[in-house]
């Protein structure tokens, strides 16, 4: 049997879920470079850092009452940063429905010690959210990056919670409407929507955050990089561009890139209508072929940047045969699901895709998979 080639690929065949697309455009000779072999103590290193954090502040809408920084380790580094210096002053319940919050509550059991309570839910799914104990601390993923699956909004987040909300945000942040009054601590990467290179975390703390880092001495050793208060008082360097590491300034000067793209195509709200353009193009697709589903049934939880696809009757080496195949025809990059989650495809929507490469990628799906059945 003979499976008909489409006529036309994605012109960006680029749907990896992290790092993601470079936004449209993009070349490194755009890139300014005047930082680059220069200390990130001089005055144009500080200058160029405050500026990203400038730029992150006005796209993200984030108000004054919160600080944003720049620190080591993606958005990994940023989340265990707030872990390990302002957890255990009281209780702690993790949240986790995909590999990632998995990952936080490994951090808190075996790392910590700190004897969580642990709510879970199956992938493609959430757990009911109305009954989490606001005395404790919460932490959550905003998007489940492996899961495709989001909390609906911030309306769960009480306004009187005793405790901090901790949200890992790094695939939600530019795609979402995130209500930082709900919002204690945030974390994220520049890898995701933005399209920006990994090594780097961004942490967002608001002003109950602060309070507890400077009222609040956790009994475990920190290193240092995670430690973020001097003499009591919170390092507001910082939080001003003066990172408590060497960063790439490559890697900031791409973020920035990055960022003054985003703010060319309409900021945090033409970033938003891109993300749920690709969505909605994707969503068609799955809709008119019998063998894809999505893994998150309940459209209103449903990740509008990584999206998870069930296949019919696949397993991962089907999957795995799958995804390798479209590599292979540059029709599609990293599509497979991420090895935790069940066996399927994930594709990213994220604002720096096309929605033109989504709607291409339809037939290819089809090649793929009459391929592989025949």
């Amino acid at each position: 049997m003979t499976v008909q080639v489409p006529a036309a690929k994605p012109a960006r065949p680029f749907f990896s879920s992290g790092p993601c697309a470079k936004p449209p455009g993009y070349s490194t000779d755009k890139l300014q470079t005047a930082s680059l072999g220069r200390s990130h103590r001089a005055k144009i290193g500080k200058q160029r850092l405050q500026y990203c954090i400038d730029l992150m502040r006005e796209v993200l809408q984030l108000p004054d009452t919160h600080r944003i920084g720049i620190v080591p380790g993606s958005d990994t580094g940023a989340f265990e940063m707030a872990m390990w210096t302002m957890l255990g002053a009281r209780g702690v319940t993790a949240l986790a429905w995909e590999s990632f919050g998995e990952g936080w509550v490994t951090d808190a059991v075996k790392q910590l010690k700190l004897e969580p309570t642990v709510v879970r839910a199956d992938y493609g799914q959430l757990p009911d959210l109305d009954k989490i104990d606001w005395a404790d601390d919460v932490l959550f993923t905003w998007n489940g990056t492996t899961s495709g699956v989001r909390v609906p909004d911030g309306e769960w987040i009480p306004d009187d919670r005793e405790g901090l909300s901790f949200a890992d945000a790094t695939s939600a942040v530019f795609a979402y409407d995130i209500p930082w009054d709900k919002i204690d601590v945030a974390t994220f990467s520049w890898q995701k929507v933005l399209g920006g290179e990994g090594g780097h975390g961004v942490l967002i703390l608001g002003p109950r955050a602060v309070q507890r880092l400077e009222e609040y001495t956790p009994s475990w050793p920190l290193p240092k990089v995670f430690r973020l208060v001097s003499k009591g008082k919170l390092a507001e360097g910082v939080f001003k561009g003066e990172t408590i590491n060497t960063p790439s300034m490559l890697a900031v000067e791409d973020a920035i890139f990055a960022l003054e793209w985003s703010k060319s195509v309409g900021g945090l709200e033409g970033l938003k209508a891109r993300c749920a353009a690709n969505a909605h193009a994707l969503d068609k697709i799955v809709a008119e072929r019998d063998w894809l589903g999505h893994l998150a049934v309940d459209s209103g939880i449903r990740s509008k940047t990584s999206v998870c696809l069930t296949v019919e009757g696949a397993d991962a080496d089907f999957i795995k045969a799958f995804a390798g195949l479209l590599e292979k025809e540059g029709a599609a990059y990293d599509i497979a699901g991420y090895r935790d989650a069940p066996a399927g495809l994930r594709i990213w929507c994220g604002a720096t895709v096309e929605t033109a490469d989504i709607e291409a990628l339809g037939p290819w799906l089809d090649y793929a998979w009459a391929s592989l059945k025949a």
